[in-house]
């Protein structure tokens, strides 16, 4: 049997994997120091957009909300805000009007873009008036 530790990287590395991240992801202290056999694990506290994010992952969603797609058909790049009917809801980096595409034309975007993006929706935000 895998040490608790051990177990719990293995999971750290699975909520990765599928781009979750649980910041305070731990052996729980009080069931860890005791002679517990089986010690609890602590998933800790996340905020609302990972949370929907591992509820998208569980559900089996893809890809799955808060990742960032290229829409196949145009090249728009988007972030995926849900899903509904069978197809998947994108919002454009910079914000503005959201957009459906089927989850069969939807592929990773390159990293690249979405920094681009996210540059340019930070420097139009700087231009704007008080």
């Amino acid at each position: 049997m895998r040490s608790t530790e051990e177990v719990l990287e293995s999971l750290r590395e699975a909520l990765s994997g599928v781009g979750v991240v649980l910041p305070s992801l731990a052996v729980d202290p009080l069931t860890g120091a005791g002679d517990e056999p089986f010690p609890l694990v602590d998933l800790g506290r996340c905020n609302v957009r990972t949370a929907e994010r591992l509820a998208s992952v569980l559900r089996g969603e893809a890809p799955p909300v808060g990742s960032y797609v290229v829409d196949g058909r145009d090249g728009r790049v988007g972030e995926v805000m849900g899903h509904l009917g069978g197809r998947v809801q994108l919002r454009p980096l910079g914000g503005g009007r959201e957009w459906d595409c089927p989850p069969e034309s939807t592929g990773p975007a390159p990293q690249a873009d979405v920094l681009r993006a996210r540059v340019r929706k930070v420097n139009r935000e700087g231009r704007m008036p008080c």
